[in-house]
C-alpha cells in the first residue's frame, strides 16, 4: 500500500474523515474480539519495539495503526546518528507504555519501503495512522522535540481516530498476539456503528440522522458530536461544482452564503487556516442574523477539526475579537 501523507495538526479531507470512523470501528472490533476470548489483551514492554520487513508491513504497521499510532525508524548499521536516535525512541516507547508502536526498518534491506516513503536521507522517522502516514522528522533530533513530537501524535491518534493504545503488562510473555485494550460496551456504541457503516455505503444522511440519534439520548457525547459535524460538512460538499463555489465567493465578497459555502470546500481541503479566516473576515462585516448565521457555520467547523486544534484556539480569540 502506497503510503498518503496527512497533516499531524488536523488537516480535514474526505479521506481522513473516512479512515478515522474505519479505525475506530476497527479497533471496536479488536477489543470485542479480544472480550469474547477471554484474553486480558495485554502485551509485554519488549513487544512495543518491532522490527518490520516489506513482507510484514501490511500487518505489522498498517494494520496495527488501526489500533495504536506507529512510529517507523527507518535506519541503517552504517548510519552514526540512527545509533544515537534509536536507542532514544526504544527507550521512548518503552515509556509512553503503550501510547505508540515503534516499527524499525532497515533500509539496505527494504529499498522499497524506502522508495514507497520518498526518503532521502536516515535516519528518518514516520509515523502510520490509520493506515495513513506522515512524516515526523528527519535527522538528528533533540529528546525534548521527540517528546513533543510523539505527544502530538498520540493526541491526533486519540482525539481523531479513537484510538487509545495497547494495553502492557510487565508479565506478559512476549511475542504474545498483541491486541488493543479491552473496553466495555458504551449504551450507544450500536447507534455509533450504524453511523460509521452509513458512512462507509455513502448514505450521508443516514449517518447524520444516526448521530443525531446518539446525541438525542446522550447530548455530551463527544464521538457523535465530531461525527455529525464531520457528516454534515461532507454532505454539503457532496455534488457541488469547486470551481463555481469560488468564482461566486470571489466575485460576491458580502453574500454570506456564498462565503460559508467556500469556507466548507477549504476545510476539506485541508486549509483550516483559510477557513476560519474567511469567516472571521465575513462575521466583521456583517451584522444582525447574518452574522449570527456566519458564526454559527464557524462554530461547526471548529467541531470538525477539534476544539484542542491550536488552529481552533486562535480562531475563537479572533472570532470573540470580530464579535466584541
Amino acid at each position: 500500500m502506497q503510503p498518503r501523507n496527512m497533516s499531524m495538526s488536523g488537516v480535514v479531507d474526505l479521506a481522513a474523515v473516512k479512515a478515522a470512523q474505519e479505525a475506530k470501528a476497527k479497533a471496536e472490533q479488536t477489543r470485542a474480539q479480544a472480550a469474547r476470548e477471554g484474553g486480558t489483551g495485554a502485551i509485554s514492554p519488549a513487544d512495543l519495539v518491532i522490527d518490520v520487513d516489506e513482507a510484514g508491513f501490511e500487518s505489522d504497521v498498517l494494520q496495527r495503526s488501526a489500533e495504536v499510532p506507529v512510529v517507523i525508524d527507518f535506519w541503517a548499521e552504517w548510519c552514526e546518528p540512527c545509533k544515537q536516535l534509536s536507542p532514544v525512541l526504544e527507550r521512548l516507547a518503552v515509556e509512553y507504555n503503550g501510547r505508540f508502536l515503534l516499527a524499525k526498518v532497515d533500509v539496505d534491506a527494504n529499498q522499497m519501503l524506502m522508495q514507497q516513503f520518498g526518503i532521502q536521507g536516515i535516519p528518518a522517522v514516520f509515523a502510520v495512522v490509520a493506515g495513513q502516514a506522515l512524516p515526523l522528522f528527519q535527522g538528528a533530533a533533540g529528546e525534548a522535540q521527540i517528546r513533543q513530537t510523539l505527544d502530538q501524535l498520540v493526541q491526533v491518534g486519540e482525539q481523531r481516530f479513537g484510538l487509545t493504545g495497547l494495553t502492557v503488562d510487565p508479565d506478559a510473555v512476549p511475542g504474545g498476539a498483541p491486541a488493543a485494550p479491552e473496553r466495555p460496551a458504551g449504551p450507544h456504541d450500536g447507534l455509533l456503528e450504524a453511523a460509521v457503516q452509513a458512512l462507509d455505503s455513502g448514505d450521508l444522511s443516514g449517518a447524520v440522522q444516526a448521530y443525531k440519534n446518539v446525541l438525542n439520548e446522550d447530548p455530551g457525547n463527544e464521538e457523535a458530536k465530531l461525527g455529525l459535524a464531520q457528516a454534515e460538512l461532507l454532505q454539503r460538499v457532496q455534488g457541488v461544482d469547486p470551481q463555481q463555489v469560488r468564482r461566486d465567493a470571489a466575485d460576491k465578497p458580502a453574500d454570506v452564503q456564498a462565503q460559508i459555502a467556500a469556507a466548507d470546500l477549504d476545510l476539506v481541503g485541508g486549509h483550516v487556516e483559510d477557513a476560519f479566516g474567511r469567516l472571521i473576515e465575513t462575521v466583521q462585516r456583517t451584522v444582525g442574523d447574518d452574522r449570527d448565521t456566519v458564526r454559527m457555520r464557524l462554530l461547526e467547523l471548529f467541531e470538525v477539526v477539534g476544539p484542542d486544534d491550536p488552529r481552533v484556539i486562535a480562531a475563537r480569540r479572533a472570532l470573540a475579537r470580530a464579535l466584541f
